[in-house]
C-alpha cells in the first residue's frame, strides 16, 4: 500500500484520491473491506464491492445482506481489536464522523484507510466510482454512478418550473436540529422547488428551537425520525395549530435512510420529497 499527496506521481493502480485529498494505492484490488459508517457500507455494495465487505459498524442495514455482517462497533466508537483481527486490506472511514484517534491508530498499524465525505450529488457519484476502483469493480461502480446522476437530473428537470414552497427539515428532535443550504438535504429541497427556511444559517447542521420554527412559519415540515417507521416527531408539531404546515396538514415523513445518508438511495428520498411538496402546492 502506498499513500501519496494528491499532487504527487500516481502509483500503479488500483489508486483513488479520497476526500482528504490523499491518494491511496493498493497492491491489488481490495478483497477484505471494513466500512466505518452505514453510508460507506451502502456505497460499497452499490459500487459492486459488497461481496468484499467483511465487517461494518452498527446500523449498517442496507442492502438487507449488510445487516448480517460482523460489527466492529459504532461509527462513534470502534472495536479496534476486532477490526484489526479481521485483517482488512481496505478500511473506508467517514472523514468527519469516526473517532479521529482511533482511525489514526489504524493507519499507524499499517492498515490502508480511505476517507469519504460526499456532500452533494456529484460527490456521491464520484465516491461510487472511487470505491469501485479500489475494489476492482469499476464497471459496476460506473454504471451505478451514471444511473444516480441520471435519476437526479430527471428529477431536477421535472421540477424546474414549480412554484416555491417554504420547508423546515427536521434532522433531530432533542436538541431540535435542521440543515443549512450547504447540506445535500437542502439541495434536494431546492431540486424539488422548495426553499429551506433555515438555509442561511452558518452551521451545516444547526441547532434551533421551537420559537425559530414558529417565526419562520414554514408551509411544509418534513421529518425523518429515530429509525425507519418511527414518525413521532411530526405529531409533536400539532401542538402549534398556528403553523401553516399544521393548518394545511403538510406534516410529511420521509424515511431517514433515504435522505440522511449520502448514497444512491438519495434519489428515492428526493422523489418522495418532491411528491410531498407537490401535495403541499395542491393544498393551497
Amino acid at each position: 500500500m502506498t499513500l501519496l499527496g494528491a499532487g504527487e506521481a500516481r502509483a500503479a493502480s488500483p489508486c483513488a484520491i479520497d476526500d482528504r485529498d490523499r491518494e491511496l494505492c493498493l497492491e491489488q484490488p481490495a478483497k477484505r473491506i471494513v466500512a466505518l459508517s452505514p453510508g460507506a457500507t451502502e456505497l460499497l455494495f452499490a459500487a459492486g464491492a459488497g461481496e468484499r465487505v467483511v465487517a461494518a459498524v452498527d446500523h449498517s442495514d442496507y442492502p438487507p445482506e449488510a445487516a448480517a455482517l460482523p460489527s466492529v462497533g459504532s461509527h462513534e466508537r470502534l472495536d479496534l481489536e476486532r477490526l484489526v483481527a479481521l485483517q482488512p486490506d481496505l478500511v473506508v472511514a467517514w472523514a468527519s464522523g469516526n473517532p479521529v484517534e482511533q482511525v489514526a491508530r489504524l493507519e499507524r498499524l499499517g492498515l490502508p484507510v480511505f476517507y469519504i465525505e460526499p456532500r452533494d450529488v456529484e460527490e456521491i457519484a464520484k465516491a461510487l466510482e472511487r470505491l469501485a476502483q479500489l475494489a476492482g469493480s469499476e464497471e459496476r461502480g460506473q454504471r451505478a454512478a451514471g444511473r444516480f446522476r441520471r435519476e437526479i437530473a430527471a428529477l431536477a428537470a421535472r421540477h424546474a418550473d414549480t412554484s416555491p414552497v417554504s420547508v423546515f427539515y427536521q434532522v433531530w428532535d432533542a436538541p431540535l436540529m435542521t440543515v443549512n443550504d450547504a447540506h445535500w438535504i437542502s439541495r434536494m429541497i431546492a431540486l424539488c422547488g422548495g426553499v429551506n427556511v433555515f438555509g442561511e444559517l452558518s452551521r451545516l447542521v444547526p441547532r434551533i428551537d421551537d420559537e425559530a420554527v414558529l417565526a419562520a412559519d414554514p408551509e411544509v415540515i418534513v421529518a425523518g425520525g429515530r429509525g425507519e417507521g418511527k414518525r413521532g416527531w411530526l405529531a409533536a408539531w400539532q401542538r402549534f395549530p398556528e403553523l401553516t404546515a399544521v393548518t394545511r396538514d403538510n406534516l410529511f415523513w420521509v424515511p431517514p435512510s433515504l435522505l440522511q445518508r449520502p448514497t444512491p438511495r438519495l434519489a428515492q428520498g428526493a422523489r418522495q420529497l418532491c411528491q410531498r411538496l407537490e401535495m403541499a402546492r395542491e393544498r393551497r
